[in-house]
């Protein structure tokens, strides 16, 4: 019985390339070979984006569903502060929070 032949450098590298490309899985019975999910170290680029992304980011690349709003942070509250230039201004009840002007 033959041997098989080891691969060469060159081969295991691209072999080694296309792992990193592709992934096999099972379609309708049969292994199929489909490209994998884009990643960031190893972490899909989606929660990446939720776990690392501030929410100016999100709102200027209208990932609006992304975004979490949490009570204490809210820009538009009740009972808030309005600072604008280290001044605080009332407009009655409603007030918004970090309004700022540069």
């Amino acid at each position: 019985m033959g041997r098989k032949r080891k691969l060469t450098a060159a081969e295991k590298q691209a072999k080694k390339e296309r792992q990193k490309k592709y992934k096999w899985i099972f379609i309708n019975g049969k292994q199929v070979r489909v490209k994998r999910e884009p990643t960031i170290d190893g972490i899909p680029v989606d929660q990446f984006i939720r776990e690392n992304a501030d929410p100016a980011w999100l709102h200027q690349n209208e990932m609006w569903e992304y975004i979490e709003t949490d009570s204490s942070e809210n820009s538009l509250s009740l009972h808030g502060q309005i600072r604008h230039n280290s001044e605080s201004l009332l407009f009655g009840k409603l007030k918004l929070s970090s309004f700022q002007t540069h």
